[in-house]
C-alpha cells in the first residue's frame, strides 16, 4: 500500500513539474505590447439568429496579466480592462479559413499597444470547417456581410463607441479574410468565374447581384495578407477600390502562390498597393508565432530555420506605420 501511495504521489509531482514547466513556458512566450493592452470578449448576434464572436483589444491602463487566445496562444493583456483615449483608429481583421478569430493575436496587440482600437470576427466558417459551405459559396458573401456587422457593432454598440474615430477606420485581412477586405473595399466577384469553381453558384439562376456584395466605404485603408480567390475579380472586379493598399506575399507560400494568387490582385488595383514579397515566407508564416511548446504543429513551423518571431517584428511595424500614414 505504501509502495502505491509513493507511485502515486510520485507520478503526481511529476505531473504537476510537467504543468508548471508548460504554464512559464507560455508566460515567457507570451506576446507582450510596449503599452498596456485591454482586452474584450462580445457576441454579435447574425440575421440568421447565429451568434458571431469577437475580439476586441484597445489602449488601456489597467493592470495586464496571462491570457490565452482563442487560438491558444499567450497574451499579456487587461481582461475587461478600462479603454483609454478619444477619436481612436478602429482596425477590424477578417481571418483565414478554418482559423480562429485569434489567429493575428500579436499583430492586433502591437496595433492596440501603438493607440488603434482592434475587433477580429469569429466569421460562419466557409468549407474548411463547415460542410453547409462545401457545395455552396455562401462564405464568398456572408464574410463581408460579417465585417459589415462588426463595424456597425464597434461604432455603434460597443460600451466605448464614443471614444472612436469613424473617419478613421481600416481592414486587415488573410487569406480568404484578404479576399474579404478586397470585397469590403469595392470588389466585385465575377459570377461566371463562381459558377465555374464550386459545385452550385449563390443564386439558382447564377447571376449574382451586386447587391450581394457588401462594402463599407467607411473602410479607409487595406492591410491584405496572401489574399484567397484573386482570379474571381477578373477581369474588372477591383476597379472601383480607391483606398490605399498594403498588399503581402511570402516566396514559399504554396497555398496562395504569388503568380496565381496576389499578383492577379495587385494587377487588378488600379492604384498600385504598397507590395510587400517576404523571402522564405510561407503562408502560415503570416500568422501570430507560437509558443515553444506549439512550435511542432504545422501551422506554428516555418521552412529553412525562418524566424517568425523576428518578421512579426518587422511586419507589425509596417502594418501600424501604412495605418497611421493613410487614417
Amino acid at each position: 500500500m505504501k509502495i502505491m501511495t509513493r507511485i502515486v504521489l510520485g507520478l503526481v509531482l511529476v505531473f504537476a513539474f510537467l504543468a508548471a514547466g508548460i504554464l512559464s513556458s507560455f508566460y515567457f512566450d507570451a506576446a507582450r505590447p510596449e503599452h498596456p493592452v485591454g482586452f474584450q470578449e462580445v457576441a454579435l448576434r447574425n440575421p440568421d439568429g447565429r451568434l458571431l464572436s469577437a475580439s476586441i483589444w484597445y489602449p488601456t491602463d489597467s493592470k495586464p496579466a496571462l491570457k490565452f487566445s482563442s487560438a491558444g496562444r499567450p497574451q499579456i493583456v487587461a481582461t475587461g480592462g478600462r479603454v483609454v483615449g478619444q477619436q481612436l483608429p478602429l482596425i477590424v481583421i477578417s481571418h483565414g479559413g478554418g482559423a480562429p478569430r485569434e489567429s493575428h493575436a500579436d499583430t492586433a496587440l502591437a496595433l492596440a499597444s501603438a493607440g488603434f482600437v482592434v475587433a477580429a470576427i469569429g466569421h460562419t466558417e466557409d468549407e474548411t470547417m463547415d460542410t453547409h459551405y462545401v457545395t455552396m459559396p455562401h462564405w464568398l458573401a456572408d464574410r463581408p456581410r460579417e465585417i459589415h456587422l462588426m463595424l456597425q457593432y464597434m461604432l455603434n454598440d460597443w460600451t466605448a463607441h464614443r471614444q472612436l474615430d469613424a473617419t478613421r477606420v481600416g481592414m486587415f485581412g488573410f487569406s480568404n479574410g484578404g479576399y474579404t477586405a478586397l470585397v469590403s473595399i469595392g470588389g466585385v466577384p465575377n459570377s461566371a468565374k463562381i459558377a465555374a469553381h464550386w459545385k452550385q453558384p449563390l443564386s439558382p439562376t447564377g447571376a449574382i447581384p451586386d447587391s450581394v456584395w457588401v462594402h463599407d466605404p467607411i473602410v479607409k485603408a487595406a492591410v491584405i495578407v496572401a489574399p484567397a480567390s484573386d482570379y474571381l475579380f477578373e477581369p474588372d472586379g477591383l476597379s472601383h477600390v480607391t483606398v490605399p493598399v498594403q498588399l503581402w506575399s511570402g516566396s514559399l507560400d504554396r497555398v496562395e502562390p504569388y503568380a496565381t494568387r496576389v499578383a492577379v490582385a495587385r494587377r487588378l488595383l488600379p492604384k498600385p498597393p504598397e507590395f510587400h514579397s517576404v523571402a522564405g515566407a510561407g503562408h502560415m508564416t503570416f500568422l501570430a508565432p507560437c509558443p515553444t511548446v506549439m512550435r511542432p504543429l504545422f501551422f506554428c513551423s516555418d521552412a529553412n530555420g525562418f524566424d517568425r518571431n523576428a518578421f512579426h517584428r518587422d511586419f507589425n511595424r509596417s502594418v501600424i506605420a501604412f495605418f497611421r500614414r493613410n487614417l
